[in-house]
């Protein structure tokens, strides 16, 4: 996804609207404000887990089409988030204009995030609506704020787009089943495929991403906050399943196992590359380019932690007897794409990636067909186990040798 804006304007003096732009002397770390906006996401994640529990453990019509269903509205949550966090990384957060943006969309964001469990049911307009207004009121009080800027042209593409995406939105929630779930899937690709062409305009081409100004520190801080939140809805979810079941030592074990891996895939995000980030994207050739890509990366890796979430939920809950093979999905496959996400942020910041990802992945997959027959806890340790190898090889890597330092390749 793109953001942010071109250099036009710069070095322009006393240009109107030149002060809504991040300065020298704005400070690059994120505002109490931009922590404020994540609590409401802290409950999105929670209601985004539930949702496909439910998926897993509630008779459904079919599995695919529905945790489908789940994937498309964290697609939207997520779009929302790094948007946001996009605008406040170019423009000033300090002043009020900005701050009513950030405020409103954390609105929003609520309102999609309560609408969420039934949003493919009775809740599809509120969390439509919640969502349009998001995406067009931000570029909308933007393009008034930066009028007589020659910036200003960034956020009328946006709004542009953001309209165009808003309509089958609102079309979908106002229509039912299949046609519901098509026209919020045109809507998601409209939204993710014109931020990652630039927001093209006819006669007016595209911006690309290597051309624009992007705060490295900033978005750095702002993605490593948003995996801590993601990683502290696993622990949130799991204390609320053991703490609403019966105590037994199977459930403490599970319990402890989930610990543990959360721990684990807390180490595995912030060693080493998760540190550096805004080094590689200050030494990046095109840090425009570098920022873009970890805003996907990023996505892959909360993905697979809300996957993770949700199958250690299962164990939990259920540690003992036969493992659907569905639950497989969750139990493996949310590890498994955590690993692959962390395995391409690390190609971002340093060029290669370690044997250990590439290693781990090939084990989880090779596992899948073997756990069939296993009880969910067994799964769930198993996992952890690769999970803890792949820790463990950073580890021993990192033994006696100076830090590395990023080395971005020309993504």
């Amino acid at each position: 996804m793109s953001a942010s804006g071109d250099d036009g304007g710069r070095g322009m003096v006393a240009q109107p609207g030149k002060q809504f732009l991040r300065g020298e002397e704005t400070s690059p770390r994120a505002t109490f404000l931009e922590l404020f906006f994540d609590v409401a996401f802290v409950f999105a994640l929670t209601r985004v887990s539930n949702r496909l529990v439910d998926d897993f453990t509630v008779e459904r019509r079919l599995f695919l089409p529905e945790a489908g269903q789940t994937l498309l509205l964290l697609l939207a949550l997520w779009f929302v988030w790094s948007l946001t966090t996009w605008t406040t990384s170019r423009y000033n957060p300090d002043l009020p204009a900005l701050q009513l943006v950030v405020a409103g969309s954390m609105f929003g964001s609520m309102v999609m995030a309560v609408s969420l469990p039934e949003a493919f049911d009775t809740r599809g307009l509120s969390f439509a609506v919640g969502y349009v207004a998001v995406q067009v009121g931000r570029p909308l009080v933007l393009t008034v704020v930066m009028r007589g800027h020659r910036e200003r042209h960034v956020a009328g593409r946006i709004l542009a787009w953001s309209v165009v995406a808003g309509v089958p939105w609102i079309a979908g929630a106002i229509l039912h089943d299949d046609a519901r779930g098509a026209l919020w899937t045109v809507a998601v690709i409209i939204d993710y495929g014109a931020g990652r062409l630039g927001w093209p305009l006819p006669g007016r081409g595209r911006l690309p991403a290597s051309s624009w100004t992007v705060t490295g520190e900033h978005l750095a801080e702002r993605y490593q906050q948003f995996i801590i939140i993601a990683l502290g809805e696993m622990i949130l979810i799991s204390g609320f399943t053991l703490s609403g079941s019966e105590f037994t030592p199977a459930r403490w074990v599970a319990f402890a196992i989930t610990f543990a891996t959360t721990a684990l895939l807390w180490r595995i995000y912030f060693y080493r590359a998760g540190t550096v980030l805004a080094d590689a994207v200050a030494g990046s050739a095109r840090p425009g380019r570098l920022a873009e890509s970890a805003t996907y990366t990023h996505l892959v890796m909360v993905a697979g932690i809300v996957a993770s979430a949700v199958g250690y939920e299962l164990v939990i809950a259920h540690p003992g007897g036969h493992t659907d093979p569905a639950w497989l999905t969750v139990i493996i496959g949310g590890p498994a794409l955590f690993v692959l996400g962390r395995a391409r942020f690390e190609y971002e910041v340093f060029g290669r990636v370690s044997r250990s990802r590439l290693l781990g992945l090939v084990v989880l997959v090779a596992m899948v067909p073997l756990m069939t027959r296993l009880p969910p806890l067994a799964v769930a340790a198993a996992t952890s186990t690769v999970v803890a190898g792949i820790a463990l090889a950073d580890a021993l890597r990192a033994r006696g040798r100076p830090p590395e330092q990023p080395s971005p390749p020309p993504l």
